[in-house]
């Protein structure tokens, strides 16, 4: 299933670098007034308001990997609009073989974007023809190799993904030999 067969808009952001801490992990989602290689530009509060009609429902904004609804990977524990932009903190399920192998292509350093699912509620157009985008219903924050916008990434991790990454492939072998 595809993003386009629910509507929803997709942008690649690369912020302070993406944080991950053993399966905990954080950072920017998005940033506030800078293009983006589609050309639109977030607008400070523009998430606000999707984020009060969530948590007023008790509804959750998915952490997906790559922007793949049959593949979550995680918890967004903290989602904030603050002065910089969209900023996310969560954790990936050790017991989702996909948020493990996050983990280790994390901590590795093979991967570190982030990118927001959304339908844009309220936009116009600049001067130079970049739509401004006011408001955005979020859906969903993924981990995704290649950002739309540069300076969104993971920004801190926490914990020694290096070990429980080899745990992982221990395993993995003992399986296969037995």
């Amino acid at each position: 299933m595809s993003s386009d067969s629910y509507g929803l808009e997709l942008k690649y952001s690369r912020g302070s670098p993406l944080v991950a801490d053993g399966l905990r992990i954080e950072g920017y989602a998005s940033l506030f007034g800078l293009p983006d290689q589609g050309g639109d530009i977030v607008q400070p509060g523009a998430y606000r308001a999707s984020l009060e009609r969530l948590a007023a429902k008790g509804g959750k904004v998915r952490m997906l990997w790559q922007h793949d609804p049959q593949r979550p990977i995680g918890v967004w524990d903290e989602i904030r609009e603050d002065g910089r932009g969209l900023w996310v903190k969560g954790h990936l399920l050790g017991e989702v073989a996909q948020a493990r192998e996050a983990a280790a292509l994390i901590e590795a350093g093979a991967i570190d974007g982030l990118s927001i699912g959304y339908r844009t509620v309220v936009a116009e157009r600049d001067t130079k023809g970049r739509r401004l985008l006011a408001e955005v219903e979020l859906w969903e924050v993924s981990l995704v190799t290649f950002p739309m916008l540069p300076d969104a990434r993971v920004g801190r991790k926490s914990g020694d993904t290096t070990e429980l990454a080899a745990a992982f492939r221990a395993a993995t072998d003992a399986l296969r030999q037995g």
